[in-house]
């Protein structure tokens, strides 16, 4: 795979991860009758997009340094 591979790649699992981030924010758990539904873990998807970003910014040859950024909720 060459690094353009890569680099599509990782931007396209980036974006779904965004997209997931999104829906867990809409709604993150919600019940119809007896019936429950809970959406991905909040938590794990801001840590893979954190981790994408600087995958994308190794591959991409960048020097910039991202940092891990926990929310307080």
């Amino acid at each position: 795979m060459t690094d353009t591979d890569r680099i599509a790649e990782t931007r396209t699992r980036l974006s779904r991860y965004i997209a997931a981030e999104t829906a867990v924010l809409q709604g993150q758990a919600y019940s119809i009758g007896p019936r429950s539904l809970t959406r991905a873990d909040l938590s794990e998807i801001r840590k893979a997009i954190i981790d994408l970003y600087a995958e994308l910014n190794t591959l991409e040859g960048g020097s910039i340094r991202l940092q891990r950024v926990v929310p307080i909720e």
